[in-house]
């Protein structure tokens, strides 16, 4: 059963974290600035927090985009441009995915 959170709402980070602890992936409706609409992913949800490589300071939903031709593609995206979440129940093993080592996980984990 998938969860739908409207990203208006104070549960959407809850559930996002919920979902990084959970290994579940997420269906995530979001503006693309690349395609200059609204585009629908798959994705692994990997950190909540603000980006390194982020002209601001604002906290992002950090996913990698499971459906991207050039996998893994990883997103930070800001709540603003998001407009819905959907948690499915479908998982995902983070041993799938390269990460840089000396980088630091926002959402404290077991994996």
């Amino acid at each position: 059963m998938d969860i739908y959170i409207s990203a208006s709402t104070d549960t959407t980070k809850t559930r996002f974290i919920e979902a990084i602890h959970a290994r579940k992936k997420v269906r995530i409706r979001f503006f693309s600035k690349e395609a200059g609409a609204c585009i629908t992913r798959t994705c692994a949800p990997m950190d909540y927090g603000r980006s390194r490589t982020a002209l601001d300071f604002r906290n992002k939903f950090h996913v990698l985009d499971c459906e991207s031709e050039n996998r893994p593609n990883p997103l930070a995206l800001d709540r603003s441009h998001i407009e819905e979440i959907s948690v499915l129940e479908e998982t995902f093993d983070p041993a799938e995915f390269e990460r840089d080592p000396a980088s630091q996980w926002t959402v404290k984990r077991e994996w």
